[in-house]
């Protein structure tokens, strides 16, 4: 038998209330959850990197990535103030970065057939005294 809160969302009938923060772990073959695991942390690991090194760039007035664009933009005759290229490196870079959190955040919704449920979605309680 299921109830509904005040938020309109429904749970058991002791007063738990399923998904109450929205997460839904999706099953899969362990070969495919071991890929999964890899490559989102792989994304996630690259992304922060290169994203400080665009915070890096949008800071240092001498940073060969910031040489680079200027060059590279001065090359294709568009001349930029310094102030606007370097909002524009720090805003690729918080972006670069916010989508390996994303991708990271994305791939821990996955577990392998037999893994077990987390200890805050399962209903059991602890026998660690």
């Amino acid at each position: 038998m299921t109830d509904s809160d005040a938020t309109g969302r429904t749970g058991d009938s002791d007063g738990t209330q399923r998904g109450r923060r929205g997460r839904r772990d999706i099953v899969v073959p362990m070969r495919l959850y071991k890929t999964i695991t890899v490559f989102s942390t792989l994304i996630a690991v690259v992304s922060v990197v290169l994203g400080f090194v665009f915070l890096d760039a949008a800071t240092l007035q001498v940073s060969a990535l910031r040489a680079v664009v200027a060059g590279a933009l001065g090359a294709l005759g568009i001349g930029v103030a310094d102030g606007l290229l370097s909002t524009a490196l720090a805003v690729v870079g918080l972006s670069i970065i916010a989508f390996g959190a994303v991708v990271y955040t994305l791939g821990t919704r996955f577990r392998a057939q037999g893994m077990g449920k987390s200890q805050e979605d399962s209903g059991e309680d602890s026998n660690n005294g």
